[in-house]
């Protein structure tokens, strides 16, 4: 067995996975074969769960009845929401709040704890009631921190357009829902980025797919991982309040040795096609409200990092202005970017019980050797 270290695992595979394929210098991504922007632009992100979860495109009655019962299981129990509330009267910060609720979902699910992991269909139950409950937490969050009460959520909305439905308590114009769905498309899975890799661990184990769950959003959470978004709008609106050009306020922020967030990629080498897709609608989006400047302002600054520094946009980097545009404040961006990966995380964690062995690597040992031991009243 070889002793070479692989910081990060860089270049390491270390399972097979049906559900996501990444061609970094081609920059192409795939679910089950079919090319993003063919899901992101025809596909609903229904159709997309469907997808990651049975390994097929659903034709319509098969839609139907998958997403009718998805729409049944939104409400969150009593015990749930109280914790909700808690947790807003705290301001807790709505990752750490995520993560507190969605494990205890598992304590109010039908299917118990202790189901045996090789249920495969238990699982796929679990897995869905974590997906369609997770928006409603998160509007509820979000709108009690404000004072303002929780929108009960409605059966006869799609997933995307009920989550707006409950954060604003109306419900959204069709470009805003068509373009919220298709951000959920865009980031429903993406091959062993690290939150999904922890899932894994943790479902490894044979522990619950809430526990895999939970395992992922602390995960993510990091600011270099799903965290990045957010930091993304923040330096967006500095650049707005300061009196520099983006340009130049970016090449002030270079020369500070500071990080220009939402550039550059562990796997593309070239431009995320999750961003060109995003970009577009981010262009849309000001152009339908008569304000473009957020989109300027980005494509100014991706020309100068690609020209200077020869770094592509990540998803992180148009996903910032559009969901900015849409109104969405921006210390839920990352909670949304969990309320869709968990699509993701999901299918993942349902192919590691399918095929499971125990994700164990090993460190190579680097301290000190042939101590000897002083007994502590001589030390």
């Amino acid at each position: 067995m070889s002793d070479e270290v692989k910081k990060g695992l860089e270049g390491v595979v270390v399972a097979e996975s049906a559900l996501s394929h990444i061609d970094g210098d081609e920059g192409e991504l795939v679910y089950r074969g079919y090319a993003i922007e063919d899901l992101a632009r025809e596909a609903s992100y229904e159709e997309v769960l469907y997808l990651l979860w049975h390994g097929e495109l659903p034709d319509r009655d098969e839609l139907d009845a998958f997403s009718e019962a998805m729409s049944a299981e939104r409400d969150v129990d009593d015990g749930v929401m109280d914790a909700v509330r808690e947790l807003a009267a705290a301001d807790a910060n709505p990752m750490s709040a995520l993560a507190t609720t969605v494990s205890m979902l598992s304590a109010y699910d039908p299917d118990d704890a202790e189901t045996d992991p090789d249920d495969h269909e238990a699982n796929l139950r679990k897995g869905r009631r974590i997906t369609v409950k997770v928006p409603t937490i998160l509007a509820a969050f979000s709108r009690l921190r404000d004072g303002d009460d929780p929108v009960e959520p409605r059966e006869d909305l799609g997933h995307a357009e009920n989550f707006l439905y409950m954060l604003n308590d109306e419900e959204p114009d069709d470009v805003l829902a068509e373009t919220f769905d298709m951000a959920l498309v865009l980031h429903a899975d993406h091959g062993l980025n690290a939150s999904t890799f922890s899932s894994m661990v943790t479902s490894s184990t044979l522990s619950d797919v809430h526990s895999a769950v939970t395992s992922a959003i602390g995960t993510l959470a990091g600011p270099l991982h799903g965290g990045a978004n957010a930091n993304v709008m923040r330096m967006l609106k500095e650049v707005d309040e300061s009196d520099a050009e983006p340009v130049e306020w970016v090449q002030n922020a270079l020369d500070r040795g500071e990080r220009v967030m939402g550039f550059g990629h562990r796997v593309y080498n070239v431009k995320d096609p999750r961003a060109k897709i995003l970009g577009e609608k981010s262009e849309e989006l000001g152009e339908a409200a008569g304000d473009t400047k957020w989109y300027e302002m980005s494509a100014a600054i991706e020309e100068f990092m690609q020209e200077e520094k020869g770094l592509a946009p990540n998803v992180d980097f148009y996903s910032a202005s559009t969901y900015y545009q849409m109104g969405i404040p921006i210390d839920i961006y990352t909670p949304i970017f969990a309320m869709s990966r968990v699509g993701g995380w999901v299918g993942h964690v349902l192919e590691q019980y399918d095929d499971n062995r125990l994700i164990r690597p090993r460190a190579k040992y680097v301290g000190p050797r042939n101590q000897e031991f002083v007994p502590i009243d001589e030390r």
